[in-house]
C-alpha cells in the first residue's frame, strides 16, 4: 500500500507541477491572467465553517494567510488525485504506463472544477458567471490534460 501512495503522490505533485508551469506560459507568452491562489485558499477555509457556496468569494470573510492555504490546497488536490490514478491502474501499470488513465483522470476531475469549485466561488456551474465561460471551460480541460501529461511523465521517470 505505501508503494501505491507514494507513486500516487509523486504523479500528483508532477501533475500539479506540470499544470502551474502551463499557467506560467500561458502567463507570460499570451497574457492571460496570473494564477491567484487567494480565492481558493479563501473558500477552503469558509469549508471547515459549513460553506461550501457562495456568491461572491470575494465578500466572504478574508483570512490572512489565504494564498498559502490555497496553494497547500492545489497541491493537496493534485496528489489526491494522483493517488485516486495509483489507485485504479492495473496491476503491471507501472513497469509500463500508458496516457490514457492519466488523461481520463484528468479529464473526469475537471467535473470537481465546474461542479464544486467554481460555483463554491460564486462564479457559478462551469463557470457560467464569468464574461467568458467557453474559454475558461477550454482552459480548464487544457490544464487539466496538462496535469495529466504530468502525471504521466512522473509515472515514468518513477518506474
Amino acid at each position: 500500500m505505501w508503494e501505491i501512495l507514494w507513486r500516487g503522490a509523486a504523479m500528483g505533485i508532477g501533475g500539479t507541477l506540470f499544470m502551474d508551469i502551463w499557467a506560467i506560459i500561458l502567463h507570460r507568452a499570451f497574457g492571460q491572467s496570473a494564477a491567484n491562489w487567494g480565492p481558493v485558499g479563501r473558500w477552503f477555509w469558509h469549508l471547515p465553517k459549513g460553506k461550501v457556496f457562495h456568491d461572491s468569494i470575494a465578500k466572504a470573510e478574508p483570512h490572512a494567510n489565504e494564498v498559502a492555504i490555497g496553494w497547500i490546497a492545489h497541491y493537496a488536490v493534485g496528489i489526491l488525485y494522483g493517488i485516486i490514478l495509483a489507485l485504479i491502474v492495473p496491476p503491471g501499470w507501472f513497469a509500463a504506463p500508458t496516457f490514457l488513465l492519466p488523461f481520463v483522470v484528468g479529464i473526469v476531475t475537471v467535473g470537481a472544477g465546474w461542479f464544486l469549485l467554481q460555483p463554491g466561488l460564486g462564479i457559478g456551474w462551469a463557470a457560467s458567471k464569468t464574461p467568458n465561460p467557453n474559454k475558461v471551460r477550454a482552459l480548464n480541460l487544457v490544464a487539466h490534460t496538462i496535469f495529466a501529461l504530468g502525471m504521466f511523465v512522473t509515472a515514468l521517470l518513477i518506474v
